[in-house]
């Protein structure tokens, strides 16, 4: 992995500021963010309870989780980088008179040190495997919750059922996602991630993979975490 000292890709950001026109389209790019939205926003909300909460979706994109968030929780803040996408995000949670959601563009990092911030809960997803230093998200996303308070983050594993699944398969037969949106090495292990939250003082509640059904194309959660899989912390 590029260890630079900006924990970003700028690579990254310009595959997803170039997809500004698909974030909402339910059969474009994004096609399969939509089918996979309910599942994760319904495992955050059977875990931790939203309401009067105060969130923080990290890597928010074009918001589609951040407004699933927002009509439970008290307030929700998405930040990302990817400039493109919070326009998209912002005018969408206007038509969707959703006005408990502000976006920022900004790290995890900066809005903590700006802010002072202490959210209640904070959402990382699918937003690990494209960044140079996953373990440093993390650490920040730590920083910027509560004590007790809940964090889940969501990412593909590393190793060759995920490759031929997650890449090939997804990106290149199902065409669930555009072509490139995900490097192998970049991808994580369970291990790693909870050794990170570790460092990050976080402790595991739930391990839960993702399968998906290409027959009628749904998602579920299910014990198998070799391909997809969400996990929930609780700080210490």
């Amino acid at each position: 992995m590029n260890k630079s000292n900006l924990n970003f890709s700028q690579e990254e950001l310009n595959k997803f500021n170039k997809l500004t026109d698909h974030w909402w389209d339910p059969k474009g790019d994004f096609y399969s963010l939509h089918m996979l939205n309910p599942l994760r926003f319904s495992y955050i909300n059977h875990h931790t309870d939203l309401r009067s909460k105060k969130c923080l979706d990290v890597g928010c994109g074009g918001g589609i989780l951040t407004e699933s968030l927002a009509t439970k929780a008290s307030t929700v803040t998405g930040i990302d980088l990817a400039e493109n996408a919070l326009n998209v995000a912002q005018k969408h949670s206007g038509s969707s008179n959703l006005k408990n959601i502000n976006y920022l563009q900004s790290t995890v990092k900066k809005i903590y040190e700006k802010n002072k911030s202490k959210y209640d809960v904070l959402t990382c997803m699918e937003m690990l495997e494209h960044v140079p230093n996953p373990d440093k998200i993390i650490m920040a996303c730590s920083s910027g919750v509560k004590q007790g308070g809940h964090l889940y983050f969501s990412t593909i594993n590393r190793n060759l059922k995920s490759f031929l699944m997650a890449i090939v398969g997804a990106e290149y037969i199902l065409k669930l996602l555009p072509k490139g949106t995900h490097e192998y090495d970049q991808l994580i292990k369970p291990s790693e991630m909870n050794q990170w939250a570790i460092n990050a003082n976080l402790k595991l509640v739930d391990l839960s993979g993702v399968s998906y059904n290409p027959i009628n194309e749904t998602f579920k959660l299910s014990r198998d975490v070799s391909v997809n899989y969400m996990m929930h912390f609780v700080k210490n």
